[in-house]
């Protein structure tokens, strides 16, 4: 399993939402050039996030966009499952015996459990101690 740049940088347009004072709007050009990324690659992005209910966009001179619901109340896996899809650590026909199967379960259940006991709140706190938290 490998987590596309859809998903890191879609993570990253949300901590950096989280970490943004008072609920402020933040445009896309900052968050792109703060942390050095394609602009256009990233309104790519912010669309399924307003679909799907985690952002919303404030219009005007100093609009932008926001995140809808607390830091606290938003995990990195549903972050990385709305822009990534469903997560699979092998493909179905690779899996065909028992014993790998229960393995590759156990290891999605693992990755599951990290993605969804860390929330926004929790990785944007990371961020402003001064270590990037990386996925």
């Amino acid at each position: 399993m490998k987590i596309s740049t859809k998903g890191r940088y879609g993570l990253t347009i949300m901590i950096a939402l989280a970490r943004e004072t008072d609920n402020k709007p933040l445009s896309l050009k900052k968050i792109a050039a703060r942390h050095e990324l394609p602009e256009h690659y990233l309104e790519q992005l912010i669309g399924p996030l307003r679909n799907g209910g985690l952002v919303k966009s404030v219009r005007g001179a100093y609009g932008g966009y926001q995140l809808v619901k607390p830091p606290e109340e938003v995990t990195a896996g549903e972050i990385i499952r709305l822009l990534e899809g469903p997560l699979a650590i092998v493909e179905d026909s690779e899996a065909d015996d028992a014993v790998k199967r229960k393995l590759w379960d156990k290891i999605k259940e693992a990755i599951d459990t990290v993605l969804d006991e860390t929330t926004l709140a929790d990785l944007a706190e990371e961020e402003s101690d001064g270590y990037m938290f990386y996925i």
